[in-house]
């Protein structure tokens, strides 16, 4: 991430920082960022550069990332299920999307809109003949950012470790994260 000197004052601040602990994290000198903050100083490249790693580490490590977000219990279906059978599973988990699994590989996403149109328009039988494409997968450690972004464009996210499907986050989810009043 790109910083400016001006910047140090509000981002340490934002990270409810004061200036000694930010130099104790940083290896520098008190008086090094309160000279800074102030304008009296013009830092070396090298102090100014260890200030700004050290808060771009403190501002990523507070992120909410994917595998604080996902739900583990993954109710999933098989290409060959029969539609009116995931119905009955959609409704007794309560859920409104469930992948399409096959040899822990995922191959695409039912949700309530894909069954409705299945059964409006009397399409297929089998899950296989109506499943969308395959959901975003994003690694255990992708950050809320990126989570949010792509639920604004899919129904859910799946989350992977070592290739590895273990959980999956929709914006149920993430409001339920956001919003805890």
């Amino acid at each position: 991430m790109q910083y400016e000197l001006t910047e140090i004052k509000k981002i340490r601040k934002n990270l409810g920082l004061t200036q000694t602990e930010l130099a104790k994290r940083a290896n520098v000198s008190q008086s090094i960022i309160a000279k800074i903050e102030s304008g009296k100083i013009d830092p070396t490249f090298t102090k100014t550069k260890k200030i700004f790693e050290t808060l771009d580490d403190l501002e990523n490590k507070e992120e909410v990332k994917a595998e604080e977000l996902m739900n583990k219990k993954i109710v999933s279906l098989a290409p060959n299920d029969n539609i009116k059978d995931s119905i009955r599973k959609m409704k007794k988990y309560g859920i409104s999307q469930m992948p399409v699994i096959s040899n822990y590989n995922v191959l695409g996403l039912v949700s309530e809109s894909t069954l409705l149109d299945a059964l409006m328009n009397k399409k297929g039988k089998k899950i296989e003949d109506i499943m969308e494409d395959t959901p975003p997968i994003v690694s255990k450690t992708a950050s809320i950012k990126v989570v949010s972004n792509l639920l604004r464009h899919y129904p859910t996210v799946l989350v992977s470790e070592s290739g590895k499907l273990i959980g999956l986050i929709t914006k149920s989810d993430l409001l339920s994260k956001l919003y805890k009043g």
